[in-house]
């Protein structure tokens, strides 16, 4: 793939340089602010070999480009110059509340989110083999494995204040102090003995923050502002260290005595919430979502649903709903590979064995931007063989323990830290039944395909 040409054909046809605000990228999409959103001629876009297709949604122009999308992002960047690499204090004052509330949250979390499945996965792995015996708790290897696994997930206000402070242009080195008192060991030590304290006489609801995520991120939010408010009435000559402990100084209690047990409440909330529309019907639940949750990613709209599984896994240690949605990425890759099996032409098997392999690593895009919208017949096997799978998952009670990985890579995360339960056998169960039903009844309904043409003229059309 060009992707220098692919680079100059998008920045072109989206209105120029002049028209974007700002530019960033998700594991398969080129994701633009524009400031006209209306002079992107977005049938040249779907025309450009190397796009798969495109949406308008949380106030992004979104390209989808598939899993090369990273080089697509160096060389638009490469064309657009430094100005346009970080422009988020623009950016986050245009659209509404909920546009600004997405790209905010997509900003954060999307930074760690390599990191964070790495974690999860080797978390889960440790799990399994020590549930097997095949490793000991008291052995160096776990210790060590162990330590930057769960490490991970217990300093994540640390982390999170980072990308938190990255994203809102303020100081990474002040939120990570901030994520640190949130975690310091004493503070946990209070909370754990069920202390209680005050500060200035006031009192103070501890609560436990490692592995949280909505607390560190008001509290970053708050300290941005105050920096922003303060650094240009600080006098130069001690602006360097004066200005960040003004905002410690403010915002660290204040997150101790407000902003904390505030997210924490509103955490369990939602965690509670998820639960009970869970809990109304489990397998009715199970698959509706196992049968259309890939309609949500097409509107690119999955990464504003992120910090409520996520907050699930810190609240509460486990996710019925995450587990329901893996199934669906086992589904859109058997109706890849049943696309496959049936064509007689090298360029549609290799499409659709190419594409079912990304899929069976968690990325479904190319297959639903390339397969399953073209052709159809894929998307309502994948339907079907989803919904089957989505209802057996919440029938069997499944739940993952952790966050992180799709399909394949989620296998770690569905066993239960304490030892190997039906979550795990629930997990081998739908996803054999949503891969087999979903290519079995693919192979029945599609027909044989003369050849797709992938070039930016015919992209995804038969001929």
């Amino acid at each position: 793939m060009e992707y220098t040409k692919l680079a100059e054909s998008v920045v072109s046809e989206i209105g120029g340089k002049e028209n974007i605000s700002s530019v960033t990228h998700c594991m398969t999409r080129l994701r633009f602010v524009l400031n006209d959103e209306s002079k992107a001629n977005t049938e040249a876009i779907k025309k450009i070999q190397g796009v798969l297709g495109t949406t308008v949604s949380g106030g992004q122009y979104q390209i989808i480009i598939g899993t090369g999308v990273s080089k697509a992002y160096e060389k638009v960047t490469e064309l657009l110059g430094e100005d346009h690499r970080q422009v988020a204090q623009e950016t986050q004052k245009q659209g509404g509340v909920f546009n600004r509330f997405f790209k905010l949250i997509s900003g954060i979390l999307f930074p760690v989110m390599g990191i964070m499945t790495a974690a999860g996965i080797i978390k889960g792995l440790l799990a399994g083999f020590t549930s097997f015996q095949l490793l000991s708790t008291e052995s160096g290897t776990y210790q060590i494995l162990y330590a930057f696994s769960d490490g991970f997930f217990y300093f994540m206000p640390i982390i999170l204040g980072v990308s938190a402070a990255m994203k809102l242009n303020s100081n990474p080195f002040v939120a990570a102090t901030i994520g640190a008192g949130l975690v310091y060991p004493n503070i946990t030590a209070l909370y754990n003995e069920g202390a209680h304290i005050t500060f200035l006489q006031i009192p103070v609801v501890l609560a436990s923050y490692g592995n949280s995520v909505f607390p560190i991120i008001a509290a970053v939010a708050l300290a941005a502002y105050l920096e922003k408010a303060i650094k240009d009435k600080v006098p130069e000559a001690v602006k360097f260290f004066l200005t960040p402990l003004i905002v410690l100084i403010i915002t660290v209690p204040t997150t101790f005595i407000i902003i904390g047990p505030l997210m924490t409440y509103l955490s369990d909330i939602l965690a509670a919430g998820t639960q009970a529309v869970y809990g109304i019907s489990p397998v009715i639940t199970g698959i509706i979502l196992g049968a259309f949750w890939q309609l949500v990613v097409i509107f690119g709209l999955h990464y504003a649903f992120i910090p409520i599984l996520m907050n699930n896994i810190t609240t509460m240690g486990e996710d019925p709903i995450n587990a329901i949605l893996n199934v669906t990425v086992f589904a859109l890759a058997g109706a890849a590979i049943g696309f496959a099996l049936k064509q007689k032409e090298k360029a549609n098997r290799s499409l659709g064995f190419s594409t079912g392999l990304t899929g069976l690593f968690g990325v479904t895009e190319p297959i639903i931007y390339s397969i399953a919208i073209p052709y159809k017949k894929p998307f309502v096997a994948a339907f079907i063989g989803g919904g089957l799978a989505g209802g057996i998952t919440a029938f069997m009670n499944a739940k993952m323990y952790g966050f992180g990985g799709n399909a394949i890579f989620a296998a770690p995360l569905f066993i239960n830290p304490k030892g190997i339960d039906s979550s795990f056998t629930a997990y081998i169960i739908s996803a054999l039944v949503a891969f087999f039903v979903t290519l079995a009844i693919t192979y029945i309904l599609t027909g044989k395909q003369t050849t797709i043409l992938l070039d930016k003229r015919d992209k995804g059309r038969e001929i």
